[in-house]
């Protein structure tokens, strides 16, 4: 696939080699200036699908907005931009990302700059437009990155109504890890005869991913994390889920006593304080991080070994975008799921998408 000297450049300095399934895809139909709607999971290339051709079309002499991508958290927005900062410096494209969490001061200089594309999460941008602070009538391209996500946070009134301040001659590119009915509703109402891309189909775990559960007693998880942590084989750097920010804080309490390198993050914590930890993560000086699903969405951290499940996912897909957090652009990883009493109903169903894929395994010195 031929791109510009600069891109090429670019894509060299970041360590591309090839590109990915979806990005062979997506670049040829984003070039002829289709609207595209990518089912495809976090760690497939997607960034780099779209944000390849949207620089080389970007005009670098021009300082209105050309570009919108709309993320649904502020982490995915930081790394989202970071990417396109990237694959875009050799030629002269800046990108800006707007989240909340964080004062307008910097978010306005950067607009005043002038950057040809604007990374944003909704809620944030819907906040600038009320105060004059930029337009949207220059937009020659939205995307619409995690839209499932989007949705589930409940951003579908802003995606609407940001979408209306857009020309209606826009390209629109919508990327989704599951295709729920309000996904396809939004595509039908927003698009113009997009082209339908999927890699890897809906709700399926990576390949690379090996997937194991244990079984314990809910009293027992603590044990049993501590158990698989202290394995000099096994985990390097883990992400840990737990479904309540108190439940992040608890545990990391917890595995701080204990001299375990760990940090939490959710959505309670300031924007600095996210920063600095994902910082550490990102430069693997952070051994374990403990979060809440959406603190975790989007994040691309190629250095994580493990997910470890230590509550329940509420539901297959969710399982899906946990895992998806290792095993990435092609590397091996491990999934771990704690399966106690609690959970048995919800493990079912995911051992019944899953199936022989996910094995079990015993805790040798828990349950000796």
């Amino acid at each position: 696939m031929t791109v510009s000297w600069e891109v090429a450049r670019a894509l060299a300095a970041m360590g591309y080699s090839a590109p990915t399934p979806i990005q062979e895809t997506v670049i040829p139909l984003v070039r002829q200036a289709f609207d595209v709607v990518g089912q495809a999971q976090t760690g497939t290339g997607k960034t780099a699908a779209f944000g390849i051709p949207l620089v080389e079309a970007a005009d670098p002499k021009s300082n209105s907005l050309q570009v919108l991508i709309l993320t649904p958290t502020r982490e995915l927005a930081v790394q989202v931009c970071a990417e396109l900062t990237r694959l875009g410096q050799y030629r002269g494209i800046r990108a800006a990302a707007i989240y909340g969490g964080q004062a307008f001061g910097p978010q306005l200089d950067a607009l005043h700059r002038g950057s040809q594309i604007v990374v944003a999460t909704p809620g944030r941008l819907m906040d600038h437009l009320g105060r004059g602070n930029l337009r949207l009538d220059q937009a020659r391209t939205v995307v619409l990155d995690e839209a499932d996500q989007m949705l589930d946070i409940g951003f579908a009134p802003d995606i609407e109504r940001i979408l209306r301040q857009t020309p209606r001659s826009r390209q629109t590119l919508l990327f989704s890890a599951t295709m729920p009915e309000p996904i396809k509703r939004l595509a039908r109402r927003y698009m113009r005869d997009p082209q339908w891309v999927r890699a890897g189909g809906e709700a399926r775990p990576v390949e690379q991913v090996e997937q194991v559960y244990y079984e314990v007693a809910e009293r027992d998880k603590r044990f049993a994390l501590r158990e698989l942590l202290e394995d000099p084989q096994g985990v390097t750097q883990a992400l840990i889920f737990r479904r309540t920010k108190a439940g992040v804080d608890d545990l990391v309490y917890d595995l701080k006593r204990r001299s375990y390198d760990v940090q939490g993050i959710h959505g309670d914590m300031t924007q600095p304080q996210r920063d600095a930890v994902m910082k550490l993560f990102r430069a693997n000086r952070l051994r374990l991080l403990v979060a809440t699903n959406l603190a975790a969405r989007g994040l691309d951290i190629s250095g994580i070994s493990h997910v470890i499940n230590y509550d329940m996912p509420s539901n297959v897909e969710e399982y899906v975008h946990r895992i998806g957090r290792t095993a990435r652009m092609g590397k091996p990883g491990t999934a771990i799921i704690l399966v106690s009493e609690w959970d048995v109903d919800t493990f079912d169903t995911i051992l019944a998408h899953v199936g022989k894929e996910l094995k079990l395994q015993r805790l040798a010195k828990l349950y000796a």
